[in-house]
């Protein structure tokens, strides 16, 4: 319990910066595009309003303060609502199970995530990917146990997300040190990403191995104890997209796709992702299930 309270007050004290990490920029406010919004179920256009879902703080894309939601995604939902016509509602559930649980079963409309399009999440649900990702390591200032790839984590006290598909890359570069005669990586997994990271801020992991994007928030907000590295690396990954969720053969999939794209063609997609820092995630063009095969 007491790691969990440290925990959150760990992330409420980064949700107070965010303002400093977030960067001014001017976000073009958009007008209704009348065919985008002819293309909607007619049930949304009817209630004048769709419900977005989340599984809680990833960001800088998603952050939520009590009922608020803010980040990227927020800004980007904001803008596709203008351009729809209708009002974006956001809420927030328990874990990525019960998010599409939601979406599968009409509670909700859609999840804009970004959420990790995999070809088995797939079988399900449709994913409009609008940004790439990478995977990488957070590690203390200076990186002084020189972890830079997969094989130097050997020996090395690795922290990851429970259950995520970066544990299993970690699980499995375990037996690679062990076959190749080094010493096994001891791997720390957590719940959330606050913990994650405080335990590399605290010295009882030497680095975290997570999304690139989320890494880069964390170490912008960790005065200084923190840095990227393993940046450009494949480090057990295919090709990672992510992106929105809705339920598989929806129309709203498609006219979602489109209306990213509108929003990359005025400009107002780059605005948004260099506002939150996250120009080294940008897609050059979203597309429609995109995704590749988790790690075994």
């Amino acid at each position: 319990m007491h790691s969990k309270l440290i925990a959150s007050a760990a992330l409420l004290g980064l949700m107070m910066t965010t303002s400093v990490f977030a960067q001014e920029a001017a976000v073009p406010k958009q007008t209704v595009n009348d065919a985008l919004r002819a293309r909607l179920p007619e049930k949304i256009r009817t209630d004048g309003k769709m419900i977005s879902v989340n599984n809680g703080s990833f960001p800088p894309y998603e952050i939520v303060t009590g009922t608020k939601l803010t980040g990227a995604s927020a800004d980007l939902t904001d803008a596709i609502g203008q351009m729809l016509g209708v009002e974006i509602e956001h809420e927030t559930v328990s874990g990525l199970s019960a998010l599409l649980a939601g979406i599968n079963s009409g509670r909700y409309q859609f999840a804009f995530g970004p959420i990790g399009d995999f070809k088995s999440r797939e079988e399900a649900n449709d994913f409009v990917d609008w940004v790439q990702e990478y995977v990488v390591f957070s590690v203390q200032k200076g990186n002084p146990k020189a972890i830079t790839s997969l094989d130097s984590a050997c020996g090395n006290r690795i922290a990851v997300m429970a259950g995520g598909s970066a544990e299993k890359v970690i699980q499995a570069q375990v037996e690679k040190c062990k076959t190749d005669g080094k010493p096994a990586p001891e791997v720390q997994s957590y719940t959330d990403q606050p913990s994650s990271i405080l335990a590399v801020r605290s010295k009882r992991a030497d680095a975290f191995f997570s999304s690139q994007a989320p890494l880069t928030y964390f170490v912008s907000q960790a005065n200084g104890q923190l840095e990227l590295s393993g940046v450009g690396q494949k480090n057990g990954f295919e090709d990672l997209y992510q992106g929105a969720v809705v339920p598989k053969g929806s129309s709203l999939g498609p006219v979602l796709l489109d209306s990213i794209k509108a929003l990359m063609d005025n400009g107002a997609y780059a605005a948004i992702m260099k506002k939150w820092g996250l120009e080294n995630n940008m897609i050059k063009q979203p597309g429609l299930n995109l995704g590749g095969v988790l790690p075994k």
